[in-house]
């Protein structure tokens, strides 16, 4: 296999729309009109694209409806014809639209065969026919369906556009994790192993789920929150964590997301809890055969890295600790304009000067108030103004301290691996 295929993504446009459009007349019409295929990619409906030494060779594109799918485009350069292209990608179109919950998946394709001699004498004139073929999907025992089991889903593909503020800590994982992952032929040139496993750490309430939620968003791969609590429930820890693992694997590509991981993976020190010591070992062994597999990703947070024992955190088992901080004045500026509307009379400045150490969290927390104020004020048809932000900020206490940011600190001194 000469290609890679992965998701479309906004940049893909001009060169799909080109493949479409010059391979029309080749044996790949379509019923589906142009203007009718780009409103389908820029509405952000399921496309794959195939590239070549990072050159896109051939698009396939649906439109999904309900629970059914119609596939609308397979567009393929001359020269990649007859290579299996055209299956593969319908292959990946295919899991896309089967992650979504598509039970039916219509071709409605353009038919070659000549119409009667009769129809021209009576004075029809030839349009190409239509052949309809139709793909129903088993009800059970898809991808949707393990996906839906395990308590995972395919989040909207907007959430990466959505986190404000916080640009260092979004630019060192677009460049570290999310490029490599989605650009692996071109990582691959440049001998670059895309990461399969990251720890996020950082005080409370400073984003390090919606990062998680973030990146597998960005990337357009399920999403998976394993709860160590919810584990625990079933009875054994240990044999819980073994058996989702192994449902995971059964996924194409998947972000696994494992939130306080030092719930499991805790210092094993001279006393350690009853039974956790096994659970420590079994999540250490699952990690490696994890990594074993392309498009996947095991993402880790925790408040408190010195916590966790340092045999899971050492290379080979996590390729990045990437640390996420209270957001800086410039992130806290962005966080303020989105909470306020980006309103000319909101004093951002102000508000960025009253809440130092304030988590996106907190000022979220403080928004909220402050909107609850203005909505209670007779008059308020506006919403909140700046008083009522400093007020909900008097109101509010910080999660983190100073002594928090100390310690945070000198764990990015000690522990950070970017």
């Amino acid at each position: 296999m000469n290609w890679l295929i992965h998701d479309y993504r906004e940049d893909d446009l001009a060169a799909v729309v080109h493949l479409i459009d010059t391979t029309a007349g080749l044996g790949q019409e379509s019923v589906f009109s142009l203007a009718e295929c780009i409103s389908a990619l820029t509405s952000r409906q399921p496309a794959v694209v195939a590239v070549h030494r990072g050159r896109p060779i051939g698009a396939a594109l649906a439109h999904v409806s309900g629970g059914r799918a119609w596939v609308m485009r397979i567009a393929i350069e001359p020269a990649w014809r007859g290579r299996g292209l055209a299956s593969a990608l319908l292959v990946e179109l295919e899991r896309r639209l089967i992650e979504a919950r598509v039970r039916r998946i219509a071709y409605v394709l353009a038919e070659e065969e000549l119409l009667g001699e009769g129809l021209r004498k009576a004075g029809y004139t030839r349009r190409p026919a239509v052949a309809y073929f139709e793909k129903a999907e088993p009800a059970t025992g898809t991808p949707a369906d393990l996906l839906e089991e395990l308590g995972g889903r395919v989040l909207s593909g907007d959430l990466w556009d959505r986190v404000a503020g916080m640009e260092a800590e979004k630019s060192l994982i677009e460049r570290r994790v999310v490029m490599p992952l989605a650009e692996p032929e071109r990582a691959a040139r440049h001998g670059v192993v895309p990461p399969r496993a990251i720890t996020l750490f950082g005080p409370p309430g400073t984003g390090k789920t919606t990062f998680a939620r973030a990146i597998a968003s960005r990337l357009g791969w399920p999403f998976v929150e394993l709860l160590p609590s919810r584990l625990a429930d079933e009875g054994n820890l240990a044999a819980a964590l073994r058996t989702a693992f192994a449902r995971i694997a059964e996924l194409d590509r998947v972000l696994v997301f494992i939130d306080e991981v030092e719930e499991i993976a805790p210092v094993r020190g001279e006393r350690p809890e009853p039974g956790m010591h096994g659970v420590t070992n079994e999540l250490l062994k699952l990690i490696p055969g994890f990594r074993e597999r392309d498009e996947r990703l095991l993402v880790c947070a925790t408040n408190s890295i010195r916590s966790l024992d340092p045999a899971f955190l050492r290379p080979g088992r996590f390729d990045y600790l990437v640390p996420i901080g209270t957001p800086d004045e410039v992130a806290r500026a962005a966080i303020w304009s989105r909470h306020s509307a980006r309103r000319d009379d909101v004093d951002v400045d102000a508000l960025v000067a009253a809440s130092e150490l304030f988590t996106p969290a907190d000022i979220e927390h403080a928004a909220r108030t402050a909107a609850q104020a203005a909505f209670e004020r007779d008059g308020a048809e506006a919403g909140a103004d700046t008083d009522d932000y400093l007020t909900a900020l008097g109101q509010c206490r910080p999660t983190v301290t100073p002594a928090v940011v100390a310690e945070f600190t000198a764990d990015i001194t000690t522990h950070a691996r970017t």
